[in-house]
């Protein structure tokens, strides 16, 4: 997910979002711990985009105050 793709969520879709990437990371690690996980770059690219949407909502609470 691209950063400007993801400033045209709105707060509650940010918030989704970053509950649906938390459960599919703890779903690819579990996949990593029983090997059968087949794309770890997957892990990295979860990772990255939970860090996004955080990054987002943190600015706009920023703004906000």
């Amino acid at each position: 997910m691209k950063a400007a793709e993801i400033r045209e969520l709105s707060n509650e879709d940010i918030n989704v979002k970053i509950k649906e990437g938390r459960a599919e990371l703890f779903n690819l690690r579990f996949q990593m711990a029983t090997s059968q996980l087949d794309n770890t770059a997957r892990i990295k690219q979860v990772k990255k985009d939970i860090a996004r949407l955080q990054t987002e909502m943190r600015a706009r609470q920023m703004v906000a105050e």
